[in-house]
This record gives C-alpha cells, structure tokens and sequence, in this order.
C-alpha cells in the first residue's frame, strides 16, 4: 500500500486542523512530521497520511483512569 502525501488544505479537508494551524504547528516544531520538497519558504510541504495518524494517535489521552 502507498502512504499517501496530503497537502496542508488536504490535511485541513480530512482531518479539521487549519493550515495556518499547522503551518504554526511545523515553526513551533509541534504537530505531524511533515516533508518538504525544497529548501526555503517556497518549498511545498506534504504529509504522509501515517504521519498525520500516527500523531492522532498519540495525542489521544486515556480517560479509563479518570484522568483527562
């Protein structure tokens, strides 16, 4: 199976996080690991689909403890 590269807008679409959210997420050195394909601010950014769920995954907190 191929891992599918999302735009930012993409990943806005799907997902329901702003791409400025995440354009703030990557300068803050938070979020989903990304790929940019050149150098500079011109480069276009992607994100594997696994990385974006792979990061959901992690962010998901356990309320069975009681704890949120």
């Amino acid at each position: 199976m191929i891992d599918e590269l999302l735009e930012p807008k993409r990943v806005q679409d799907e997902y329901g996080f702003p791409a400025q959210t995440l354009a703030n997420w990557r300068w803050m050195g938070i979020g989903p690991e990304y790929i940019k394909t050149s150098p500079g601010r011109s480069g276009r950014v992607k994100y594997r689909r696994s990385a974006v769920e792979a990061w959901l995954d992690a962010q998901t907190v356990s309320t069975a403890n009681g704890a949120a």
